[in-house]
């Protein structure tokens, strides 16, 4: 039962940490995306699945609810994949004008193939641009295999409910209802684009890419300094106070009691917990074995107490502690001085001669699960010092220049801006996949580690 217990308290902790913890880095991708006009169709806390609970944000029509699968939390930021399809503009002004259309009306319509209209529906799907339609009696429910698809409803100037408070629902349409973009084709297919992380320039995508690292530094920043100038640590005090006394200890057979003060032992006086550990280690040393007498101060009256120590030569007396907080100017020093840290370690993983010394030291989800476990157990200050520290790791981990973490993606995008030309979706997706492979590896090797370390 204690197994089970431990093995419980394992995965709830570490799925509460990790998935918060993402799910607050993704939040900084969110507001950024919001903060820059991009649309977000959905926010989750939890992996992608058919199975939610959520509700609908009025001023963004975002999703934001829980999935059941908690490994962390995602934001469906719209336009992340800038894929050039040549029929999309053409299938958006389409739907528009029907209303609601099926794929093959559209495929026949524009004499074009259905996957390739199927292909520039999901693509504008990913835009917030239109809305999959299912009959009642679909079992399916997957957006992506939807055979027929609808307008979102529009207001004049052509915002949907997506694009926050410059949508002006009092004068919309309907959703699947016709409506003709008094733009033209060309601009409102631009004007969709525009509403897209593909569709802005370079400064907001790298705002969006770098909100959701700030926002995690940020948190364990926050985090530290309140642990330390609010919560506190309880710290040993060097005083000749007992703090506790081990049940069923020789101190708790002779009677001692929290809160004792220890005046003397065998005649040698202890002032504080430093000498009264002195005294004793001095006794046992002198007479291993033999009676040491404590005089004991105990609501204002002294008596002497006789102990033999146990075969270790411990009575059972531990020393006190008292909660200690920092002011807050110390709290940001000592705050800032794990940011640094952590920086340090991030950018020793790069150096080649350093990187197999991190990589030992480093830790993987099973690690992070089971330090979880033991933080929480510890109290609410070690576990959120804990919590700040993973979150600093998060932030800081996704700077590094490897897709598809958010700092790979920045190269990207300054490799774009600098050559004014798009690197390839083929480069992009071989990239990905290099980087997929790489963390692989180093989670089975982190995983290894973690197994020999804590099983």
């Amino acid at each position: 039962m204690d197994m089970l217990i431990s093995v419980v308290s394992t995965v709830f902790w570490g799925l509460v940490t990790i998935s918060i913890l993402i799910f607050i880095h993704e939040g900084g991708h969110f507001l950024a995306a919001r903060a820059c006009g991009v649309r977000v169709t959905e926010f989750f806390l939890g992996m992608p699945c058919r199975f939610n609970l959520h509700t609908t944000l009025r001023r963004s029509g975002t999703k934001i609810g829980v999935t059941p699968i908690l490994l962390g939390g995602y934001a469906a930021i719209c336009g992340m994949d800038d894929l050039d399809i040549p029929s999309t503009p053409d299938v958006l002004a389409s739907i528009h004008r029907h209303g609601t259309v099926t794929v093959e009306e559209l495929a026949l319509e524009l004499g074009i193939d259905a996957e390739d209209v199927q292909e520039a529906c999901i693509q504008l799907m990913g835009w917030g641009s239109i809305a999959p339609v299912f009959a009642d009696d679909d079992r399916k429910r997957d957006k992506y295999e939807a055979g027929t698809f609808a307008a979102l409803p529009r207001d004049a100037a052509g915002n949907t409910v997506y694009d926050g408070r410059a949508f002006d629902a009092a004068h919309a349409t309907g959703e699947g209802e016709a409506w003709e973009p008094p733009m033209g084709q060309d601009a409102f297919f631009e004007h969709e684009r525009s509403r897209t992380y593909a569709g802005v320039g370079f400064l907001k995508r790298a705002f969006m890419l770098v909100a959701g690292i700030a926002v995690n530094v940020v948190f364990g920043f926050l985090l530290l300094m309140s642990v330390y100038s609010i919560i506190g640590f309880d710290v040993p005090v060097d005083v000749n106070r007992i703090g506790s006394v081990v049940e069923g200890s020789p101190a708790d057979a002779a009677g001692l009691e929290s809160g004792d003060v220890v005046i003397s032992v065998n005649g040698e006086q202890t002032d504080s917990w430093t000498a009264l550990v002195t005294a004793l280690q001095a006794a046992g040393d002198t007479d291993p074995g033999a009676t040491i007498s404590l005089d004991v101060e105990r609501d204002g009256s002294q008596h002497t107490v006789e102990i033999a120590p146990d075969e270790e030569g411990l009575i059972g007396i531990n020393v006190p502690y008292e909660n200690f907080t920092l002011n807050p100017i110390d709290s940001f020093f000592v705050s800032a001085d794990y940011i640094y840290q952590t920086v340090s370690g991030v950018i020793s993983l790069l150096v080649p001669t350093q990187t197999m010394e991190v990589l030992s030291s480093s830790t993987s989800i099973v690690g992070i699960s089971v330090m979880s476990a033991q933080a929480a157990a510890s109290g609410p200050a070690i576990y959120l010092t804990f919590a700040a520290l993973i979150s600093l790791s998060v932030g800081l981990m996704n700077l590094l220049p490897i897709p598809p973490l958010d700092g790979g993606k920045l190269v990207i995008e300054v490799v774009q801006a600098i050559t004014r030309r798009k690197v390839p979706l083929r480069i992009r997706s071989i990239l990905s996949y290099v980087g997929v492979a790489l963390f692989m590896a180093l989670f089975v090797y982190m995983l290894q580690q973690d197994i020999t370390r804590f099983f």
